[in-house]
């Protein structure tokens, strides 16, 4: 396995890279459309199902910027962004279009597809900001670890790039709004943040057995000393 840089194979094919951005991209709209909505209760703890399920998206994240790299990780986030825009304009569509008159799931599609622009626009921020910067703070602790500690990159950067998330979405998705009162707004963003950190710090053992492997059948192992860390460019 050999420590590549962007100078060494800027184009090189991969045989798992497509089916690594594919699975992040489901994972993405699958937790941001069926299990946003939802609020269980376990135990005393009231939370919405989709933390148990959006921070695999920063699972994969973590593995495409530490195998293939920085830039090919930040064309999968433009991908699952674009994916997410999509998702939200095809929402409001099919929930503005007028119903048959005989159907009566009007109000059902109203309840799931129906969120406010707010929370969209919320929730579309909130997510680039911080799957970049959960990239960034991985692809450079990687070159200053040199490599080593993985569960502390991936931890690290989770910390980051969650804590960026949150403070984004929460405030600007829900403060001031008739949908929680503020003091809510800040226990909510701190308990499912902590939950959405603790989650992916369990799994760390997983998402080792998916780096290793990747690494070693793709034979790479990439470092981003020489990279564009510009999130607005889709150059590799």
């Amino acid at each position: 396995m050999k420590n590549h840089t962007a100078e060494t194979h800027p184009h090189r094919t991969y045989k798992y890279y497509d089916l690594v951005m594919a699975a992040f991209v489901t994972v993405l709209l699958c937790s941001g459309i069926i299990g946003v909505q939802k609020v269980s209760k376990v135990g005393p703890i009231e939370f919405g199902t989709a933390i148990l399920f959006f921070p695999l998206s920063y699972i994969f994240g973590d593995v495409l910027t530490e195998v293939y790299g920085y830039a090919r990780s930040r064309r999968v986030i433009w991908a699952g962004f674009s994916a997410l825009i999509f998702a939200a304009f095809m929402s409001w569509a099919v929930v503005k279009m007028p119903p048959a008159p005989g159907w009566k799931g009007q109000d059902a599609y109203d309840m799931i597809f129906g969120s406010t622009p707010r929370i969209v626009f919320s929730s579309l921020i909130a997510f680039w900001a911080g799957e970049f910067a959960n990239s960034f703070v991985l692809a450079k602790m990687k070159i200053a670890t040199s490599g080593r500690f993985l569960w502390m990159r991936t931890i690290g950067s989770t910390i980051v790039g969650e804590g960026v998330d949150s403070l984004i979405f929460y405030p600007l998705a829900f403060y001031n709004s008739s949908i929680m009162p503020n003091d809510l707004v800040f226990v909510v963003m701190f308990s499912n943040y902590l939950m959405k950190v603790v989650w992916e710090a369990a799994i760390t053992p997983f998402t080792y057995l998916i780096v290793n492997f990747l690494k070693r059948v793709e034979h790479e192992d990439y470092y981003d000393r020489d990279t564009n860390f510009n999130p607005f460019t889709l150059e590799t």
